[in-house]
């Protein structure tokens, strides 16, 4: 008995575990709450007591990068860490009690008009300097340079947060909008050296699997290291402010992200949701900086529209598809999802193209278009919810029981 007490629960056996469940569970929260205040706002009622003491629209964004986006990283990483360094999971009540910090800050947000605005800055900026220094003291048992940039990344991660808050505060001028620019390309460069790293793996061992092996994914590394540098040299444009040299090196990072996705035979998992849905969300990316580049260089669409393909497509379509297949492939599950599941990849890729080009194509209706996309969205991550929430939480099956 003593020592069924001290089993952790199941949820926090892993670290995918409960940072995954809430991340699906926010990504519909925090949509439903902005989708709401927008149709308010159409239909001219004022909110008298709002929560939130930030503008709506930042604090929509803020949340699904550094509340969403943040919790899928956390869960990715504090997963895949042990399988790199060779060390023990971070599993129990530190488990736990991460989760809480991440969703404390998610609190402090949603009741920020209640709470001194230091107060909230502090709760929020605390998270990632924790993760970071849990990733760090696993990463630090078996160093390496390819995974140690996580650190760099999650630093200019935190660097973001810090110029939203610093405006809230009153300490700047403009500095929220530019930090959530500046997260959402931290976010896709890390999108660029993870699906680098995935993509072409897991398809490869898809199509060995079936017996396919003629023709397997091609993997350069010259071509890799370009693709990394191109979209670090996006992040530097923006970290830098350099509007010139923006819509270049967007233009370059498409094309030759593009490319290497070209060389992964992304048509190869077409029978296979689990495998063409991790092409599905690199495609998303491409798109993303090709939009990038064109708001930039051509003026259309907008590059509100067009950071918004990149968060939306690349950054959570990759992001579901990889939540999907390690939830399965941790807990001793067949790689196969279920056709919501294949239906919720479809609707995100839906609800990035109609936010993306629906309000540039369809400007009069605004408020139909951005209800249609969050409506997708929020039908996405609801199925994946609904059926991941008891693989997350439940427990692993056994070997033969993956069937």
């Amino acid at each position: 008995m003593a020592e069924a007490s001290r089993r952790p629960i199941t949820l926090f056996t892993y670290g995918f575990r409960p940072f995954f469940l809430m991340a699906g569970i926010y990504a519909v929260f925090a949509i439903a709450a902005w989708l709401a205040w927008l149709l308010l706002h159409a239909g001219n009622v004022a909110v008298t007591r709002p929560t939130i003491a930030e503008a709506p629209h930042l604090w929509h964004g803020h949340e699904m990068l550094f509340g969403y986006a943040v919790a899928v990283l956390s869960g990715f990483l504090l997963t895949a860490v042990p399988n790199w360094t060779g060390t023990a999971p971070f599993a129990g009540p530190p488990l736990a009690m991460l989760a809480a910090a991440w969703l404390a800050g998610r609190i402090a947000l949603w009741f920020s008009a209640f709470l001194p605005a230091w107060l909230v800055a502090a709760i929020d900026l605390a998270y990632l300097p924790l993760l970071m220094l849990v990733v760090a003291r696993a990463l630090l048992q078996r160093p390496a340079a390819r995974n140690l940039i996580f650190i760099a990344l999650m630093a200019l991660l935190l660097f973001a947060n810090v110029a939203v808050h610093a405006e809230w505060l009153g300490l700047t001028e403009d500095t929220a909008a530019w930090g959530l620019k500046l997260a959402i390309v931290v976010l896709a460069l890390m999108i660029t050296i993870i699906g680098g790293r995935v993509v072409p793996a897991f398809t490869r061992n898809a199509l060995v699997h079936r017996g396919d092996d003629e023709r397997l994914p091609r993997r350069m590394p010259r071509l890799n290291q370009l693709c990394i540098a191109s979209s670090l040299a996006v992040v530097i444009a923006v970290l830098t402010d350099w509007p010139a040299g923006l819509g270049a090196v967007a233009l370059a990072a498409g094309l030759i992200n593009g490319v290497r996705l070209a060389l992964w035979r992304p048509t190869a998992g077409l029978s296979e949701p689990i495998i063409w849905s991790l092409h599905l969300g690199y495609l998303g990316l491409v798109a993303g900086y090709l939009a990038l580049a064109a708001a930039d260089l051509g003026g259309w669409p907008s590059e509100t529209a067009a950071l918004h393909v990149i968060a939306i497509a690349g950054i959570g379509g990759m992001t579901l598809a990889i939540m999907t297949r390690a939830a399965l492939g941790h807990t001793g599950r067949a790689l196969r999802v279920a056709p919501q599941v294949a239906a919720a990849y479809v609707l995100v890729a839906v609800a990035a193209l109609v936010r993306g080009f629906g309000t540039a194509l369809l400007p009069s209706h605004y408020f139909a278009v951005i209800t249609v996309a969050a409506l997708c969205w929020m039908a996405a991550f609801g199925l994946f919810t609904f059926c991941y929430a008891p693989i997350l939480a439940g427990p692993a099956v056994a070997a033969g029981d993956a069937t």
